[in-house]
């Protein structure tokens, strides 16, 4: 009973402390992932290790894998914690080199472990450590530019490990005086105040860093003018007090030095080229730019080929100095035993005030009265004297290449120079290094506008057609195109070398009628007495026609048409045939033919004869046409107006004949029609009567709307990437076209494939596109008024949370309402295009090999504006059966004649199994394109920056565009033989 009871009691009790105070509910407990943190990793590495071989497989380990901003802080405090308490020194130098390494994370400001860095040097022993732990203060110098105060502690510190004896520290020091320092103030408040007690000067960068011009290391000295050539670099002028003290470490002892020398005289002579100097041991005096030049010519016979280069280079860039200076690197004779020659005036009046003349009775009475060291009164280093024809005539063609470039680059500023180097440039054409050859041609052809070639030297040049080099042959036509000839003998002697040339090279036939169609306009007058023997006519008798389908023939009459284009009584000599001859080629080659105005006959019409009409003001009149064109259409509203889609199709039309006609606006009208059919197509897809219907009633209208989606698409890669010369505006122009194209992609699917339950992620990558949009052109948003892009932005928030049947009937909608968007083009826009010169596809003869085998395909081509060709360039080869393959040509295989021009010349193999009969291959020219390609891929980490030179990747490339048209050829695989 008195049990009961107690319970009875404890019960009542605990209900009334329950009532009192309810239980409360236990809040349930929050689960936060997070990454591992890279610091506590490596911590924990660090702390494993054993001895410093482990330690340093653990940190270069963990220095390939890449740190995130956010916690690069945490990992350099534990690398510095472990660095105090590291006793091996090559630890504690892979630990400061990963410091500096994490100090240029992309979004990290290193401010937060200068201290640390820089306290870490007072107690260092080590001088490799100290040198990488100075080189890690420069990458926070130079990551910090705009803290003045922690560039002033880092110059500070430089300054205080100046006098290191281990010479990496002083360069290291040196290299920071050079990246960070300034010459505008005096090096710290030390040096102020030393100043001011001793009554020195006080002295700022560029005095500290030529004071280590006489290092008694060399490697020391090198970093001390590359540190003062670092200043200029970064816009600081230097002081001509430094002249001297470059000028006496061109003959030092050492490689490095005399290199970096010759790079700091001429950095002042382009400084101070009207400074007057004065020369040694006289009392002469000359400006500074001569003098440099004189003392870098000096430097062309030096021991090391490497500076003997360098010095050859920096000559072509000198243009500043005098022509007698400039001309006496041509002669190898000295100059009046190095001495200025004075006036007669001057040496008459000396005989006048000495008061005696020689009689001649004593021997040697007009000796002169002092001995001449030619050593010590040298007006121009002997060296300067015949400077180029040393470097012409050197042992290394590195240094031939680089006095011929040199050579050219004085000679297009001086004609008179270029006539005397004239004779030394074509010797260089029978040079045994094929590279040497090409670059003296390809500098004749710069300056040929400056020289007249004389016979011999003409026959020097034909000389070269004899050799094997294609390139080199061609690069002569291209030269023979722009010079100018002497006499009619030298017009004569070219032609008959070049028709040697095309028997001897059947290949190099569209380049010889090239060179001979350039001979023959710049030289009527000399052509015109060689027209009966070139065309074998005769007064009184009849002679035989010639064949057409010969090309020297062809060749010759290339000469004549072009050179009576100028010279209208030339056309008197031509005979019955010639005429009938003119008018096939006018045909058949009339990039090569001219229009003529010959007697009797009427002007050939066509497209040919109105382009050869165009002038400088058609040009305009047309670019007025094509701005006209564009604001009419700019001024419709929409696109579904009565008569909108007729103009569209009449401005298309127009834009394509001007293209044709005009081939300076080719590119511009060719990007405009193509932007004008995606929106014709855009309109016609989304039609009124087409969405109307049911969808099993229309699905011939879904399959051309479907048609017209894919097209559309094809036509935005073509504009971006086809087309160079775009401004930010018109590549967003081209993304909000294809963003419309995929929105309606999107729309087709959901309503073809009603009931079926569509693909979640499709519909969120097309949200991502439309938010990628937005961040790339923000810029060129307001641009983008009343536009699809716009509106869709506006329903952002509704997008992200509506189903997908709900995003596609909006999607729909906003098509529908969206307006036209008007094109601005820029100044100029060059299409990409390609020219396949062989195979010509016109042999009837197959190329037979045996199946298992391959049969090497010869490929040549031009390209036009093409961009970055050596990556996106690709040859395709389809087969009868269907079979396509791509070929990625060799870098090597492109080459550079012209700006905006590219000839690629390579070979092809085929393989194939046997075939029954002889059938044809279509080659044809491919551009490859990507999004890394875009104009607007993001940039690389630090952390990749050595991945840099690998070759694209074949997954990075996205499509493909046809660049040239199909060549086709015939070939035939064959079984072998038993």
């Amino acid at each position: 009973m008195m049990a009961a009871h107690l319970k009875k009691r404890v019960y009542e009790e605990f209900s009334r402390v329950v009532q009192q105070h309810p239980l409360e509910e236990v809040p349930a407990k929050k689960l936060r992932l997070t990454k591992p943190s890279k610091s506590a990793a490596l911590h924990l590495d660090l702390c494993k290790a054993t001895n410093p071989t482990d330690a340093l497989q653990h940190l270069l380990h963990f220095a390939r894998k890449p740190v995130e901003a956010e916690s690069v802080e945490g990992v350099a405090r534990i690398l510095l914690e472990h660095y105090y308490k590291e006793t091996d020194t090559s630890v504690r130098l892979k630990i400061a080199s990963l410091l500096g390494l994490l100090s240029k994370t992309q979004g990290f400001s290193p401010e937060c472990i200068v201290d640390d860095a820089i306290s870490t040097l007072n107690n260092e022993k080590s001088h490799q450590v100290l040198a990488q732990l100075l080189d890690t203060l420069l990458v926070i110098g130079t990551q910090l530019p705009d803290s003045v105060a922690i560039t002033q502690r880092l110059i500070e510190v430089a300054c205080k490990h100046l006098s290191d004896t281990y010479f990496g520290v002083r360069n290291k020091c040196l290299q920071l005086l050079g990246c960070l320092g300034t010459v505008d103030k005096p090096l710290t408040k030390d040096s102020d105040a030393t100043s001011a007690t001793t009554g020195a000067p006080s002295r700022d960068v560029q005095s500290v860093i030529s004071d280590y011009f006489a290092d008694q290391d060399p490697r020391v000295r090198t970093a001390a003018i590359k540190a003062m050539l670092q200043l200029h670099d970064r816009g600081m002028k230097l002081q001509q007090t430094v002249y001297n003290q470059a000028c006496k470490l061109l003959n030092d002892d050492y490689e490095q030095v005399r290199s970096a020398a010759v790079q700091m005289v001429w950095v002042l002579s382009q400084l101070y080229p009207e400074s007057i100097v004065p020369i040694p041991s006289s009392n002469e005096e000359i400006r500074l730019v001569d003098d440099s030049f004189g003392k870098i010519c000096h430097m062309v016979s030096d021991g090391s080929w490497v500076v003997r280069v360098q010095a050859a280079k920096l000559l072509g860039s000198m243009l500043q100095v005098s022509p007698h200076f400039l001309e006496q690197t041509l002669d190898k004779k000295l100059m009046s035993d190095l001495r200025r020659k004075r006036t007669a005036h001057e040496r008459a009046k000396e005989l006048y005030t000495s008061g005696e003349f020689s009689s001649g009775r004593r021997w040697a009475d007009d000796a002169p009265r002092e001995k001449v060291d030619t050593s010590g009164v040298n007006l121009i280093d002997s060296g300067a004297c015949g400077a180029f024809v040393h470097g012409l005539e050197d042992e290394m063609y590195e240094v031939r290449i680089a006095a011929v470039e040199a050579l050219c680059s004085l000679a297009q500023s001086s004609p008179s120079f270029a006539e005397k180097c004239l004779d030394f440039l074509v010797d260089m054409f029978n040079d045994e290094i094929e590279e040497v050859r090409l670059q003296s041609i390809h500098a004749l052809r710069q300056i040929s506008t400056h020289i007249t070639l004389r016979e011999d030297q003409l026959d020097t040049v034909l000389a070269v057609l004899e050799d094997s080099s294609r390139d080199i042959r061609e690069a002569l036509h291209e030269l023979l195109c722009f010079t100018n000839a002497s006499t009619k003998e030298c017009i004569q002697l070219a032609l008959l070398e070049l028709l040697k040339n095309l028997t001897k090279y059947p290949t190099d036939r569209n380049s010889v009628w090239k060179c001979l169609k350039f001979l023959g306009m710049r030289h009527p007058n000399l052509v015109l007495p060689l027209v009966p023997e070139l065309l074998s006519t005769h007064p009184y008798f009849d002679t035989p026609e010639p064949d057409m389908d010969d090309p020297a023939y062809i060749a010759v009459l290339v000469l004549v048409f072009n050179a009576a284009k100028s010279c209208p009584t030339m056309s008197a000599l031509f005979s019955d045939h010639t005429f009938r001859h003119y008018a096939y080629l006018r045909d058949s080659l009339s990039h090569l033919v001219p229009q003529l105005r010959l007697p009797g006959k009427k002007l050939t019409s066509g497209v040919g004869s109105e382009a050869c009409g165009l002038g400088s003001g058609s040009v305009e009149s047309a670019r007025l046409f094509l701005q006209d064109s564009l604001a009419r259409v700019s001024m419709l509203q929409s696109l579904e107006a009565p008569g909108a889609q007729d103009l569209l199709d009449f401005t298309i039309r127009d834009l394509q004949r001007l293209g044709e006609l005009q081939t300076e606006l080719a590119g511009s009208a060719d990007f405009c029609a193509t932007y004008m059919r995606c929106q014709l197509l855009l309109t016609k897809a989304l039609q009124e009567k087409l969405w109307n219907m049911a969808v099993p009633l229309c699905l011939k209208q879904n399959a051309m709307a479907s048609a017209a989606v894919k097209q559309i698409l094809e036509e935005t890669y073509k504009l971006e990437f086809l087309y160079s010369g775009l401004e930010m505006r018109q590549v967003a122009t081209i993304h909000h076209v294809r963003l419309q194209a995929k929105a309606l992609q999107l729309v087709l699917t959901a309503r073809t494939k009603r009931g079926v339950d569509p693909h979640i992620t499709v519909y969120e990558k097309f949200i991502q596109e439309v938010e990628s949009f937005q961040r790339l052109f923000m810029s060129d948003m307001p641009h983008f008024q009343d536009s699809f892009v716009e509106k869709l932005l506006e329903l952002m928030p509704r997008l992200m949370a509506c189903k997908p049947l709900d995003l596609v009937k909006i999607l729909h909608t906003t098509l529908r309402q969206s307006g036209f968007l008007a094109l601005k083009i820029p100044e100029q826009i060059h299409r990409a295009s390609a020219t396949i010169i062989e195979p010509t596809g016109e042999s009837d003869n197959p190329l037979r090999f045996t199946t298992g085998l391959v049969v090497a395909l010869d490929i040549d081509a031009t390209l036009e504006h093409v961009q970055d060709p050596q990556n996106t360039v690709k040859v395709q080869v389809l087969y009868p059966d269907g079979q396509a393959h791509i070929i990625h040509p060799k870098p090597g295989d492109f080459r550079h004649p012209g700006p905006g021009r590219v000839r690629l010349i390579t070979q092809v193999y085929l393989s194939h199994s046997a075939w029954t009969e002889p059938c044809q291959i279509e080659v044809r020219l491919l551009l490859a394109y990507s999004s890394s390609t875009s104009k607007l891929s993001s940039p690389k980490p630090v952390w990749t920056e050595g991945t840099e030179g690998l070759p694209q990747a074949e997954s990075s490339i996205e499509g493909t565009i046809p660049l040239s048209k199909p060549v086709k050829v015939f070939i035939m695989p064959k079984l072998a033989r038993r």
